[in-house]
This record gives structure tokens, sequence and C-alpha cells, in this order.
């Protein structure tokens, strides 16, 4: 601290404070002028960049409503033992498909699609909507049309209308692309279904002078209707956290683990009564203590899942057939959530611990802000929706643990090795770098950088 001195140049004491516009000041205030301005500049044009990034991945969202695939499929008289050529139930839900599809209101991406494509089995359909080739699938039934018509000769009261056309989905591969456009749009395409149908189909019964009094009211009006069935139902609710916002903390957890564990790391190095640790030695303890750590801190995450009754202990179900969480390893499930999370945390761990070293404190709190959103923008939105330039979102860390929790969770399609695959290649490629990391930190604060 400045001292005033004496005329004999001894200290005379601390320097009396001054006003903010004191002339003593000058060349500090323009220090601080210039520190701020700088400073305030950065953490502008930071925020402008990172955050456009999140909304980006959902600006335009409506002109890619047609990258969510729907497939039409019409079996209707072309399995037996129904088939006829006089049919209508199938005709008129693919002409009213196509006039959709052509109309230039928003919409999704529907596709006629033949029954030959699929062997003439409806549950290869089924299949394919699992195997996620598509997001939804319309089904007309091969008995949609026979059925309807036997229902006026046999006098059936027990005919359900909804027998005749089927809609499939998967929603716990994405409830909010579901909820929010997909099942609002089928039930566009369903009105308009059913308001095509319903004068075609009193025409018909008017033309072939049928006594109307003796058909089955249901027969006459709806006459047809549609089933909905979800392969893999999006509950309990309690489940929402464990693939959506809870895997924020997660990432947060893994980030504060350097700067609370580097002054442990550091007692290593200081020569207080000890001679300082090898420097491999020191970074292979790093590594090591760091997994180790993230070991435990998954396994205490997962825990709360399991506290607040999120299943897993539901066998697996057949992919055809629709299930409430379907786990898909049993009893295992609860372990492979948790490893699943431990090396997920390791993937977005390592990355933070690297940069934290690189760009020291308070500039590391950037890469964090940066690291979440884009995993939160690629992880929890469908990319399908995004623009293409949001295709890099695939390799990012929480897109792939996102996905590989709702096949734990909810049984849905599996590409558990690949996501997999790619947390461990970003664990690789941080353990790589973590060296050069370390020998920056080092040098930096040899310089009291």
């Amino acid at each position: 601290m400045s001292v005033d001195k004496t005329s004999d140049g001894e200290p005379a004491g601390p320097l009396a404070p001054v006003g903010f516009f004191d002339s003593s000041l000058n060349e500090v205030r323009k220090q601080v002028f210039f520190l701020w301005s700088r400073t305030v500049f950065i953490l502008c044009v930071f925020v402008l960049g990172v955050l456009s990034l999140f909304w980006g991945s959902q600006y335009n969202t409506e002109s890619n409503y047609p990258n969510l695939h729907v497939w039409v499929v019409d079996f209707d008289g072309l399995v037996d033992p129904y088939i006829t050529n006089d049919t209508i139930v199938g005709p008129v839900v693919t002409n009213v498909t196509k006039k959709y599809e052509a109309s230039s209101g928003l919409h999704l991406g529907y596709h006629i699609k033949s029954a030959a494509d699929f062997d003439y089995n409806p549950w290869n359909v089924r299949q394919a909507i699992y195997d996620e080739h598509a997001y939804a699938a319309v089904i007309v039934n091969p008995n949609a049309t026979s059925l309807l018509r036997s229902a006026i000769t046999t006098d059936n009261t027990t005919y359900d209308p909804t027998g005749a056309i089927e809609t499939v989905i998967i929603s716990a591969r994405d409830e909010n692309t579901y909820y929010t456009y997909i099942l609002p749009d089928l039930a566009i395409l369903q009105n308009m279904v059913l308001a095509e149908f319903g004068p075609l189909w009193a025409r018909d019964l008017i033309s072939s002078s049928t006594n109307l009094s003796s058909i089955p009211a249901q027969v006459i009006n709806p006459a047809i209707g549609f089933t909905s069935l979800d392969l893999r139902p999006f509950a309990p609710a309690v489940a929402a956290p464990a693939v959506t916002i809870g895997l924020i903390y997660l990432i947060i957890i893994s980030f504060f683990n350097f700067p609370f564990l580097m002054p442990v790391h550091a007692l290593f190095m200081k020569p207080d009564g000890h001679p300082p640790l090898k420097v491999p030695h020191w970074l292979i303890w790093r590594i090591l203590s760091s997994i180790t750590a993230y070991f435990f801190l998954s396994f205490f995450y997962s825990l709360v899942s399991l506290a607040f009754e999120i299943p897993f202990t539901n066998s697996p179900a057949p992919d055809t057939v629709s299930a409430n969480n379907a786990n898909a390893y049993g009893r295992g499930s609860f372990v492979v959530f948790w490893m699943l999370n431990w090396v997920g945390m390791a993937a977005l761990g390592f990355p933070c611990e690297n940069m934290a070293m690189v760009l020291g404190f308070p500039w590391s709190s950037f890469f964090l802000i940066f690291w979440v959103i884009t995993n939160v923008a690629t992880g929890f939105y469908s990319l399908d929706l995004a623009s293409p330039f949001f295709r890099w979102g695939y390799a990012w860390p929480l897109h792939r643990i996102v996905e590989a929790l709702r096949t734990i969770l909810f049984g849905t399609h599996s590409r558990i090795g690949l996501n997999f695959g790619v947390l461990f290649a970003w664990i690789a490629v941080s353990l790589a770098f973590y060296p050069v990391a370390t020998f920056i930190m080092r040098w930096k604060m040899k310089r009291g950088l």
C-alpha cells in the first residue's frame, strides 16, 4: 500500500481516501474504465453468440414440420381373408392425406406407403415406427371396409368403429415433439378423414336402399374411427427430470468437481515438509481421482431417480406391443442407468476440467455456459426440427445420454452401443488433451497470469 512520507523520507502512514473524481486517480480511472468496457463488451458478445445457438435451435421450427415423417398405409381389402376391390375406408384416408399433404398450410411430412412395402403385414409398420424410421403411422386395417359392411348385413350391435384405423406413435422417443407438434396435427388429419367419410358413407347407405332403422347406430355414425396405439408411452411424470432438466445438474456437478478438488490435488505439489510429486504421477492421480469422484457422484445422482420411484425393475416388452416403462434391462436397469450417468458425467466433466485449466477463473464460466446451452439445445429438442447447422448435436454428449436414458427407462429403440461409444470418445479425447491443459495451467501460474 502506498504511504505518505515525511521530509526525511520516513513513512507517515497510509494515504487518505479521496473522491472518485480526484486528479490523483486519473490514470487509475482510465485503466478501470478500459478494463470495465472490455469485460462488458466481451460478455455482451458472448451472450449474443452463445444464446443465439439456443434460440437458433428453435428458430423457424414450423418450416421443418415436414421433417417429422408420418406414414399412411392402406391395407384395406388387401390381406386374406378380406381381399376385395369394393373398399371405401382406405381410399378416403389416402385421398384426404394427399389433399392435406398438398395444402399450403403447416403440416407434418405425410407419405403414402404401399402395403407391399411391409409384406402386407400391419405389424411390420409398428416395428418400423418402433425402429424410428418415422415418427408415426396411420394404418387402415385390412378388414376396415369388410367389417363395416358386414355390420349392416349381420346387424352387428357390437361393431366398434375405432377398429377401422390405427394410429401408431412412440411418445417416449420425444414427448415434447409428440405432444406439441405430432398429436395435434394427427388430430387435424383424423377430423378431415371423418368429415370426408361421413357424407360419402351416408350416400352409400341411401343408394343401397338399406332400411336404416335396422342398422346399428354406430354403423351409421361415426361408422369409422381411430384407435391410438402408443408403443412406449412417456410416463410417469416424475421421469421427466431424469431425461430433461435434471441432466443440466449433471453438467454442473461435473463442472464443480474441478474447483472443489483442485486445492486438494495441489497439496501434492507444495513442498511443505515433503518433496513434490512427479508431474506424470500427479496427472495420473488427478485423472483417476476424478473418475472415482464421478463414480460416486453419479451414483448419488442416480439414487434420486430411484428414491422417487421411477421404475427400474419392469421386464422388457415386445417392440410392437404397447408397454408402460418397459425397462430395457429388467432388474438390471438401474445399474445400467448408473453406469450411463457415470460415463456421461465423465464425458461432460473432463472437457470442463480441461477448459478450467486453460482459461482459468472467471473465464472458465464462459465455457460452462457454452457447454450447458449447446448440450441442452441439441439434447432436449428434436434435431429434425432444427436447422441442418445443428447436426453436430448428434455428436454432443447430452444428446447421446438422453437417447440412451430413454432406452433404459422406456424400452425405446436401442442405440445404446453407439451412445456409449460417443461418450467414451469424448472421454478419450479429453484425456489426451489433459496433459496439455495442465501444462498451460502451470505455465500461466508461474507467470502470474
